[in-house]
């Protein structure tokens, strides 16, 4: 079987609480590791995204409106729905295996991987993935 789910595809979390949100393999386990035996994958997503903005409104409520909430989770590869677009985020240094098992650690890796979709939404690049998905 062709291995399809790689580093940097844009893929949808299909349940649990970020369910119908956006995400980004960051790194995949495709025959599982010692902890989880089954297939799955580290993503970094939005949880939270940006508001929409209009041309009156001020610097300050612009400012605020424009954050992104990111997360970053291990799920497992039933609950992915992988997409045909692909987005280059270097998160592989930031968000590691050791960073998802110790809370103060996962809590850092959550901060970079703000830092890096807030410049990606402020840049104007890939808009299309911080648009909360309408069905």
């Amino acid at each position: 079987m062709v291995k399809f789910l790689k580093t940097g595809k844009v893929v949808l979390i299909l349940s649990g609480r970020y369910a119908g949100k956006k995400a980004v393999i960051v790194k995949n386990f495709d025959d599982g590791t010692k902890e989880r035996p089954y297939g799955h994958a580290i993503v970094a997503g939005v949880e939270r995204y940006p508001r929409k903005i209009t041309k009156k409104m001020r610097p300050k409520k612009v400012a605020k409106r424009s954050k992104v909430k990111p997360f970053v989770k291990s799920v497992n590869y039933n609950h992915i729905l992988p997409t045909r677009y692909n987005l280059d985020l270097d998160l592989k240094s930031v968000v590691t295996v050791d960073a998802m098992r110790e809370v103060t650690q996962r809590k850092a890796a959550k901060r970079a991987v703000k830092k890096v979709l807030q410049e990606r939404f402020n840049s104007g690049k890939n808009k299309w993935f911080f648009q909360k998905l309408r069905f």
